[in-house]
């Protein structure tokens, strides 16, 4: 919609202040063929607020329509109707449901046919249900530049308004130059869009649809355009880019369809969302084509990822490629937000993406966390990022309702998300996550969508999951918890086998590795912590998503921990920083021989298991806090070694 700057007049002043310019007889005709675009306010309301909304904040009008006003639309001929094209397209996907004309009078009137379409020219020609037949306002297709103008519309939902500048010049569409917009300085709010553009002897020359970004002259598209537009068809033929977050480069394709028209609201709806859904499937497809050989995880551009350390982050990471062509963990940290008994919500952003790992509390079972979705929102409302503005104050969502979908999603490394969509209808937005279950909490990934967009951003959400990483970390008393939703735990983890007996022992198995320890190396207490280091491996020749990092601390507060972590010989062409690291690890040089070391206020020992020969060896650390003794860190790395077993070759 057109935004600006406005003078608001009533049609009275209009009246008065140009009657010797724009002849007063004309305004009941142009009030009369004028209607007001609009969308019923939603009845229900899913949302529960921290306390009743102070609707009297509101104007009078606003509070008591029932209605949204959306934008303008004018008759043109016997029941033949028309309003700029985005005005039409906000009713698709919309949570407002479809639009509809409103007169002078308040009499609302459904739209019956779309007969004319062009998104690209912005225009849409419609008929309405019981058609009340207004004197249609007469055109001018032949409009003179520096003409005076008026430009007739709603400006911001207080009813239609006429306010007068000049046709000032033309200018070419940007795409190809096919046609020229008319530019014009009278003044233009949001609603305005769809509107007439009149002549001084009432004749419509445009229809209002744009304001310019920078300067305030607007923008009509010239009524001999719509007129001259072939009838039975829309028309879909325009720029329209694509950004998928992995990567730093964009699409800039057009999409290009038509179809047949006359046809109803809803099937012209179901036929551009399908059209444009196809075109959001086929930039997907040609975006992850490009260059496929070097798609994380294949090409030289992802191996300083694949060998360059653990994957223990518990904000989730996206995997995205720079424009040298390497790949990386990016995600911009944001804040920490408490929630009650130890949990807490850790935010970043990138592009269009949000991530979150949320913390559940300790008084919020895993079971009812994963399996019923108002715990999820509930902790996500109780942050404070979901308010509603009412007047001028902003009232607290505190919770959002059943939501509109609950799936679960795999994505290839066989990973189980569940796809959840609020709706947030004043707004007339969408809330889509993507939550992965971890041991503490959740991981996930969200999105705003507003109408139209919800299949865009699903899909985009769907494909960033294969490019996701995240370490699986809680307590042990967690972990308990977390593994016994077998339906929701990955795919990699059915061959691991944790076993938590707590004061007693504590054993880990998986085709890789096993170890197990007892109280004599480290506690083994329901709040000792646990992290499982998942990534993607090179394994034979391929890569595979799996554990590749262990880490165990004695407990929440204690840091004394057990690390162990896979290690892969780095191929030929790796830089000479991999090739150290390795040959160190191999031939058990600092740090990796077995001696005590100092740094960061803790005392380190490490040494390799395994066999340099078979290329996988595993580097195995034990660290205390402060500084300690050879003979006191000699003894815990040798029990940790002793108890490991290796099963790669």
């Amino acid at each position: 919609m057109l935004r600006g700057a406005m003078v608001l007049l009533s049609l009275t002043a209009v009246f008065a202040v140009h009657a010797a310019s724009l002849d007063a007889s004309l305004l009941p005709k142009i009030q009369g063929a004028t209607f007001e675009v609009v969308a019923a306010k939603p009845v229900d309301d899913p949302l529960t607020y921290e306390k009743p909304l102070p609707l009297d904040l509101l104007p009078f009008q606003e509070r008591n329509d029932k209605y949204y006003s959306i934008g303008t639309a004018f008759a043109i001929g016997h029941n033949r109707y028309i309003t700029a094209g985005h005005v039409l397209l906000a009713g698709v996907d919309s949570l407002w449901g479809q639009p509809s004309l409103r007169d002078a009078s308040g009499h609302v009137y459904a739209i019956d046919k779309v007969e004319k379409f062009d998104l690209r020219r912005d225009f849409v020609v419609f008929s309405l249900i019981g058609d009340p037949a207004p004197a249609p306002l007469e055109v001018d297709t032949k409009p003179v530049l520096n003409q005076e103008v008026y430009a007739v519309g709603n400006a911001l939902g207080t009813g239609v308004v006429i306010r007068d500048g000049l046709y000032t010049s033309d200018t070419p569409e940007q795409q190809d130059g096919v046609w020229k917009w008319m530019r014009f300085s009278a003044a233009a709010s949001p609603g305005n869009s769809g509107g007439p553009l009149l002549s001084k002897e009432g004749k419509v020359i445009g229809v209002v649809l744009m304001k310019s970004a920078n300067e305030n002259l607007n923008y009509a598209l010239q009524i001999g355009d719509v007129l001259n537009a072939p009838s039975g068809q829309a028309v879909i033929d325009k720029r329209v880019t694509y950004q998928l977050d992995i990567f730093s480069t964009t699409l800039s394709n057009q999409i290009k369809s038509n179809f047949a028209l006359p046809l109803g609201l809803a099937d012209f709806y179901s036929a551009y969302q399908k059209r444009f859904d196809d075109y959001v499937d086929a930039q997907l497809k040609e975006i992850l084509a490009k260059d496929a050989d070097k798609l994380f995880p294949h090409g030289d551009g992802s191996n300083r990822l694949l060998y360059g350390g653990s994957w223990m982050n518990s904000l989730p990471a996206l995997i995205t490629r720079n424009s040298t062509g390497d790949w990386s963990l990016n995600v911009k940290e944001g804040n920490v937000m408490s929630l009650a008994a130890n949990g807490y919500v850790e935010t970043g952003v990138l592009n269009h993406t949000f991530f979150l790992h949320l913390r559940r509390p300790d008084t919020l079972p895993a079971s009812k966390l994963y399996n019923d979705p108002a715990a999820l929102a509930e902790q996500l409302c109780k942050l404070g990022i979901f308010t509603r503005e009412v007047g001028s104050e902003k009232i607290r969502i505190t919770s959002l309702g059943k939501p509109l979908t609950d799936t679960v999603y795999t994505d290839q490394w066989q990973r189980r998300w569940q796809l959840r969509v609020w709706t947030m209808p004043y707004a007339n937005a969408k809330i889509v996550t993507y939550s992965l279950p971890v041991p503490n909490g959740y991981a996930m990934l969200l999105r705003f969508a507003l109408p139209g967009q919800s299949y865009d951003n699903t899909a985009d959400l769907r494909t960033l999951t294969d490019f996701v990483s995240v370490g699986y970390s809680g307590t042990l008393a967690q972990w308990k918890d977390y593994l016994q939703n077998t339906a929701l735990l990955p795919a990699g983890f059915k061959d691991i086998h944790i076993d938590i007996d707590y004061q007693h022992r504590f054993s880990y198995a998986s085709k890789r590795l096993a170890f197990a320890f007892t109280p004599e190396l480290q506690k083994i207490e329901p709040d000792s912590t646990l992290t499982v280091g998942t990534g993607f491996l090179p394994d034979h020749g391929k890569v595979v998503w799996d554990v590749n990092t262990l880490s165990m601390k004695a407990s929440v507060h204690d840091p004394d921990r057990v690390h162990i972590e896979r290690n892969v010989v780095p191929p030929n062409d790796m830089d000479d920083g991999f090739k150290s690291y390795w040959d160190k690890l191999a031939k058990r040089r600092h740090p990796y021989e077995g001696v005590a070391y100092t740094t960061d206020g803790e005392t380190n020992i490490a040494a390799p298991a395994g066999d340099a020969a078979s290329n996988v060896l595993y580097s195995v650390y034990y660290v205390m806090a402060g500084t300690q003794p050879q003979d006191a860190m000699k003894p815990k790395l040798d029990l940790l070694l002793k108890d490991i077993q290796l099963k790669e070759h």
